[in-house]
Formats: C-alpha cells, sequence, structure tokens
C-alpha cells in the first residue's frame, strides 16, 4: 500500500495551487542523526519526533516492520519510512506511525484533513487493493469522520473492511497535523469472534499523543 506517498503528493498540488506563497511557516529541518526513539516495556517515546503511543501486553512495540507486513500487501519503501510499528503476533492486527515535517507553505484545516483521507487516500486504497487481489475483490468503505488525537490540531479517519482467504479485516488511515508535522497513521485489525483487537487498537490510539516541544 503507498497511500502515504499519494497523500503528500496530492497535499502539494491542492495547498499549493491557490497559495499566496506566503510562508506558513520556517523550513522544517529533522535531525536524521538522532534515534527514532525509546521502548521501555510497551511504550514507544519519540526523541527525532515528539509524541508517544502504548500498546497492551500482548502486543510487540519495535521501530522494524515484521516481515508479515510484506505479505499483508505493504510495500517495503514505505514501511522504512514510519518511526514505529505496534502489532499482535499472533493475529497479525497492527499499526504503524509516520512523521513526516510540513511544507513551507503548507496549510492546513478539517476539510483538508476529511478530504484527503476520504478522497485521496480512498483512490489509492482502492488501487492498490485491486492490484494486490483483483477487480473482482470487494470491499466496504466505512465514513469519512473527524478524529481526536492528544496533541493534534486536525485528523481525519477512514477505513474499509474486507475479506481475504477466509480473513475478515478492517484497514484503516488516519492522517493528523501537529504542528510542523504531518502525521500518517496506518492500521489493520483483524476482525474475529473472540478476538480483542479491536478495542486493543481503540485503546492504542487513545494512548498516543504528540508532546510539546521544551
Amino acid at each position: 500500500m503507498r497511500m502515504k506517498r499519494t497523500l503528500s503528493i496530492v497535499l502539494l498540488f491542492v495547498l499549493l495551487a491557490g497559495c499566496t506563497w506566503i510562508p506558513a511557516r520556517k523550513e522544517v529541518k529533522i535531525d536524521l542523526n538522532l534515534p527514532v526513539g525509546n521502548i521501555e516495556g510497551n511504550q514507544f517515546t519519540g526523541i527525532r519526533y515528539p509524541f508517544k503511543i502504548s500498546a497492551p501486553a500482548n502486543w510487540r512495540v519495535e521501530i522494524k516492520f515484521p516481515a508479515f507486513m510484506e505479505d499483508l500487501g505493504f510495500a517495503v519503501e514505505g514501511l522504512e519510512e514510519s518511526e514505529v510499528f505496534l502489532y499482535n503476533p499472533s493475529t497479525q492486527s497492527n499499526l504503524q506511525i509516520d512523521f513526516v515535517g510540513a511544507g513551507r507553505y503548507s496549510r492546513f484545516n478539517e476539510k483538508v484533513m476529511e478530504w484527503l483521507v476520504g478522497t485521496a487516500a480512498t483512490s489509492s486504497f482502492k488501487e492498490e487493493f485491486e492490484k494486490d487481489y483483483g477487480k473482482a475483490a470487494q470491499f466496504e468503505l466505512g465514513p469519512t469522520t473527524p478524529y481526536s488525537l492528544k496533541g493534534v490540531q486536525y485528523a481525519a479517519k477512514k477505513y474499509a473492511t474486507y475479506t481475504q482467504k477466509g480473513v475478515r479485516w478492517t484497514h484503516g488511515w488516519i492522517y493528523g497535523f501537529s504542528e510542523p508535522y504531518q502525521i500518517f497513521i496506518i492500521y489493520m485489525t483483524l476482525e474475529k469472534e473472540g478476538s480483542t483487537d479491536h478495542q486493543d487498537m481503540e485503546k492504542i490510539l487513545n494512548s498516543f499523543e504528540v508532546l510539546s516541544r521544551k
């Protein structure tokens, strides 16, 4: 899946098309020499980017992506861009987070977020889904909704549900902005009777917080 790259390209053209060429912010400089972050128990605290997130005890939190995510259709180059991965090794439910510095002229509001997840990212998902599973494969889309994340100014969420090889999945994407960062969250949840992954995912997202720089 290449939704993150598609969103970045679309955002560039949409926000610059009617731009007054007045910078919205200074150039965002990221020190790539800094470590990505620390993991203590099942909590990740970012160093390169200021955020934290935690997972239930039966989940894992790692900086390197698990190999099974390639089998789920994620491209390696996209996975390598993400800062942290949280996953349930027994079910392969997973979540990844990627921070990107916003462009100098990019401006954000809730309407832009909802358009990006509801139109641009959905189009990208459909294209990649058909490439992975064929044009005859079916999925159901959930609504586009605003989404609340701690420390995040604007965010929106969209998801799709589908069944492949007898397994039902929810595949969701959240796009957010917290000055001066764009935030991409992509997750997959196994939908199975008796599984707590759906509830676990809600807890994980509720634990996410962008921290203020001191």
